[in-house]
C-alpha cells in the first residue's frame, strides 16, 4: 500500500499543474494515468504546437451553468502567470490572431515544462496505472489500480472528458462523481465540426477545402467572426467549432457570408459601373467561385445581369447572403471534438478550492467539470487555473 498526501487521477494539463503546485507546498503527490506518456492531449493540440493560453482570457469566454464559478480561479492564476512560467523555462512561442499563443517548436515543450515542474516539486507521475476502484476511508481515500493500491488524504480527479477516445478518454471521472453523490450535467461533444444532411452534402459536394470569412450565429444569439471551412462531411473551421458549443440538435445556424459589406450597396455599385456583368460573375469576385456556381445552378441566385435585377431580387439576395441559414444534421462527435460540454456540476464544488461539498477531500478540476472554454487556448487556461487553485488547497 503506497501512501501519499495527494493522489491525482490524470496526467493532463490540469492534473500536472495541480501536482506541481501541491508538491511545492511540501505535499507528497502521486499522479496516476493509464496512458504510456503524460499530456497526450497537450501533444496533439494546436496542430502539434499547443495553443497553450489566450492573452484575452476572461470569465466571459467560458460556458458554465454558474457563470460566476470560473472568476475565482481565473483571477488568482491568470494567463500572464502561465506566460511567465513558460518564459522562465525559455519556451519559444508566438502570437496568432485573437490573442492565441502557440509554441514555436512543439507541444512537447509544454509537457516537458510541466514534467520538469513536477520533478522539481518532488511529485511522482506513475503511468500505465488504471484506476479500478475508489473507496472512502477514515483517513481519506483508497484506490485500487492496475499498479497496486494507493491511499491519500486528498483525491483529485483530473481525468478529462470524453473527447478523442483514441487517446484513452474515459468516463472514470464522471463515475467517481456519481459514486459520491455529485450531480452531473449531460455531456456532449463541443468545439466540433458539423455534419450535414444528405441533400446539403450533395449540394456542396466538391467544395471541400474552401474557406470563407463569416459571422456565424446560433439561435441563442451567440456569434463568432472567423472562417468556416467546407469538408467532405459538412462544415468546420474556427467559427463553426466555436458556435457548435452553443448549438443543440434540431437548431439552425445563420451565417453572414459578407460581414464587412452590404450586398445591396455592392449590387448598386455594380449596376453603375458594370451594368451588363452577370450577378454570378460579380459575386465570384468576392466569394469563392465554386460556391457561387453551386448557388447559381440551384437557382438560389438569379442568372442575369445586375442591371436586370428587380428591387425585390436585390433585397432577396441581400437577405440570403447576410442570413444564409443551414440546419446541421449533427456533429462529428467525440472522435474529433476538442472538448466535452457538460460534466460535474460546478454547484457541487467550491469555486475557490474545487473540493466537492458532499465529499471532503475529493476534488474535481479541468475538463471533467462542466466548464467549457472557447476555441483559442481558453480551455488550457482553465486547466492551469483550476489546477493551481486546487493544488493550493489539497
Amino acid at each position: 500500500m503506497k501512501q501519499y498526501d495527494v493522489v491525482i487521477i490524470g496526467a493532463g494539463a490540469a492534473g500536472l499543474m495541480c501536482a506541481a503546485t501541491a508538491g511545492y507546498r511540501g505535499k507528497s503527490v502521486a499522479v496516476l494515468d493509464m496512458g504510456k506518456k503524460p499530456g497526450r492531449k497537450i501533444l496533439i493540440s494546436g496542430g502539434g504546437r499547443c495553443n497553450f493560453t489566450n492573452e484575452n482570457a476572461k470569465p466571459e469566454n467560458y460556458l458554465c451553468r454558474n457563470p460566476h464559478f470560473v472568476k475565482s480561479c481565473l483571477s488568482r492564476y491568470t494567463q500572464h502567470d502561465f506566460i511567465e512560467l513558460v518564459e522562465r523555462h525559455g519556451l519559444a512561442y508566438h502570437h496568432k490572431t485573437l490573442g492565441q499563443l502557440f509554441c514555436d517548436n512543439s507541444a512537447q515543450d509544454i509537457v516537458d515544462i510541466l514534467m520538469t515542474e513536477c520533478d522539481w516539486a518532488g511529485t511522482e507521475v506513475i503511468l500505465r496505472s488504471e484506476v479500478l476502484k475508489v473507496t472512502n476511508i477514515d483517513s481519506g481515500y483508497q484506490l485500487e489500480t492496475s499498479n497496486g493500491e494507493f491511499q491519500c488524504q486528498s483525491l483529485v480527479v483530473a481525468s478529462g472528458g470524453l473527447t478523442m477516445p483514441k487517446l484513452g478518454a474515459s468516463p472514470i471521472g464522471y463515475k467517481i462523481a456519481e459514486q459520491f453523490g455529485l450531480q452531473l450535467l449531460p455531456t456532449t461533444a463541443a468545439l466540433v465540426p458539423f455534419t450535414l444532411h444528405d441533400h446539403d452534402k450533395q449540394r456542396f459536394d466538391g467544395l471541400s477545402g474552401i474557406s470563407i470569412d463569416c459571422l456565424v450565429s446560433s439561435e441563442s444569439g451567440q456569434s463568432f467572426r472567423e472562417n468556416i471551412l467546407f469538408t467532405h462531411r459538412g462544415l468546420s473551421g474556427p467559427a463553426i467549432l466555436q458556435i457548435s458549443s452553443y448549438w443543440q440538435a434540431g437548431q439552425s445556424v445563420t451565417i453572414n457570408l459578407l460581414p464587412d459589406e452590404s450586398l445591396a450597396e455592392l449590387i448598386e455599385s455594380w449596376r453603375q459601373n458594370n451594368p451588363k456583368k452577370s450577378l454570378k460573375n460579380c459575386l465570384s469576385q468576392i466569394l469563392p467561385s465554386r460556391f457561387i456556381d453551386i448557388l447559381t445552378n440551384e437557382q438560389a441566385i438569379p442568372d442575369k445581369a445586375v442591371n436586370q435585377l428587380t428591387h425585390t431580387e436585390i433585397k432577396q439576395m441581400h437577405d440570403y447572403f447576410h442570413h444564409w441559414t443551414i440546419k446541421p444534421n449533427g456533429t462529428e462527435g467525440y472522435r474529433t471534438a476538442e472538448v466535452t460540454l457538460g460534466g460535474v456540476d460546478t454547484d457541487e464544488l467550491s469555486s475557490k478550492t474545487f473540493e466537492a461539498k458532499k465529499a471532503p477531500g475529493l476534488f474535481f478540476i479541468g475538463e471533467v467539470t462542466e466548464v467549457t472554454g472557447w476555441l483559442g487556448g481558453y480551455n488550457f487556461q482553465y486547466a492551469w487555473s483550476s489546477g493551481v487553485a486546487c493544488g493550493q488547497a489539497v
